[in-house]
């Protein structure tokens, strides 16, 4: 009886290991399964900061008209620091109007703000420069395209 016993052991161990061609073909699968979904993602993460950035312009725009509600006026040119922190003569704020701070955008650039507008000569301009980091190029997201502010 011992012997019929080591030959099972034996066959078992056989059955279960994978052998080199195996493991070569799951590789395979997984490789050509990376291949297809990675660069599918990759634009679904660009899309998802270009989704943020407009959120973030968003947000801003109602803490900016807030701002001229209390005090009658926007901020200055460049200067969203107003949102958070009261500038002399506005005795009506009621900040701080961003709760988090003053964001950057998604890929680590801060807001572009202009009052006047050039785009909008009765209220202001909020752009991000976009993935390249520079104003003025295709990549821009700003408040003027979808015709707000």
């Amino acid at each position: 009886m011992k012997p019929s016993i080591h030959l099972k052991q034996k066959q078992h161990h056989r059955t279960a290991a994978f052998t080199l061609v195996e493991m070569l073909l799951v590789l395979v699968i997984l490789a050509t399964l990376a291949a297809i979904v990675i660069p599918k993602m990759a634009g679904r993460s660009q899309q998802a900061k270009v989704t943020a950035a407009q959120s973030q312009i968003s947000s801003i725009e109602l803490a900016l008209d807030a701002f001229e509600v209390d005090n009658g006026y926007y901020p200055k040119s460049g200067n969203l620091g107003d949102l958070l922190d009261q500038p002399a003569g506005a005795p009506n704020w009621k900040g701080p109007y961003l709760k988090k701070g003053i964001p950057l955008d998604p890929w680590g650039n801060a807001y572009v703000y202009e009052y006047p507008g050039k785009h909008h000569t009765n209220g202001y301009d909020l752009m991000s420069p976009g993935p390249d980091g520079r104003a003025g190029t295709d990549d821009d997201i700003t408040n003027w395209e979808s015709g707000r502010k």
